[in-house]
């Protein structure tokens, strides 16, 4: 793909995004749009995009998983962020350079916030990458990298708790959650967030305008 083309391309993906992070309830994050920090001051986190339906170009994304590490120092707004990407390696070359250019925030529209936080991308790699929803439980395993399972906090009668009609990024409403397992040793971190803050959204993302 000729890279003058990044940016230009157009680009969408529809699916579903979990997310756990070391927060120790809900994330603020959600609902102050990163203007509050995160419950202990700094945020590690990991997620997991399943895309029912994508395309960039000419280049069909549907079928395949990301995982992703989070690192951020304070206050989500203010940057500095560090970020790895993992592509799921039935990936064709094609479909693993533009998956590389979204999360990147190259490629602009919704991930293009990724190209003014995040302050040093630590790489993207093919890996394994498996997102199972069995019930209304979701699981995340990338490689050795990432394991990770969330369940939606139950609400009055059972329902899930849903945040809803928000200005956050990944999408208007946030599903509450909670990890039942969680934990990530890559690029030398170790990390394991049982029992804390977790996220569903559904996504419908696309660029490069907005």
């Amino acid at each position: 793909m000729d890279g003058s083309q990044i940016g230009t391309v157009e680009w969408t993906i529809k699916g579903e995004l979990i997310l756990n992070c070391n927060c120790t309830v809900f994330c603020p994050c959600v609902v102050s749009l990163g203007d509050h920090p995160p419950t202990e001051g700094y945020c590690m986190g990991w997620a997991g995009i399943r895309i029912d339906n994508g395309q960039y170009g000419d280049v069909d994304l549907a079928g395949l998983n990301v995982g992703l590490l989070l690192e951020i120092p304070g206050r989500m707004a203010r940057g500095n962020w560090k970020a790895a990407a993992y592509i799921d390696d039935r990936a064709s070359d094609e479909a693993f350079e533009a998956l590389c250019h979204i999360f990147t925030g190259a490629a602009k529209g919704t991930t293009g916030l990724f190209k003014m936080l995040v302050s040093e991308f630590l790489g993207a790699e093919r890996a394994p990458v498996s997102f199972e929803t069995e019930g209304n439980t979701r699981r995340l395993i990338v490689g050795k990298a990432i394991r990770g399972s969330i369940t939606p906090v139950p609400g009055k009668g059972g329902a899930d708790q849903v945040i809803t009609n928000t200005n956050y990024w990944m999408g208007p409403d946030i599903t509450v959650a909670k990890a039942d397992e969680a934990r990530v040793r890559a690029f030398g971190r170790v990390w394991d967030f049982d029992g804390k803050s977790a996220e569903i959204c559904q996504i419908d993302w696309k660029g490069p305008g907005r």
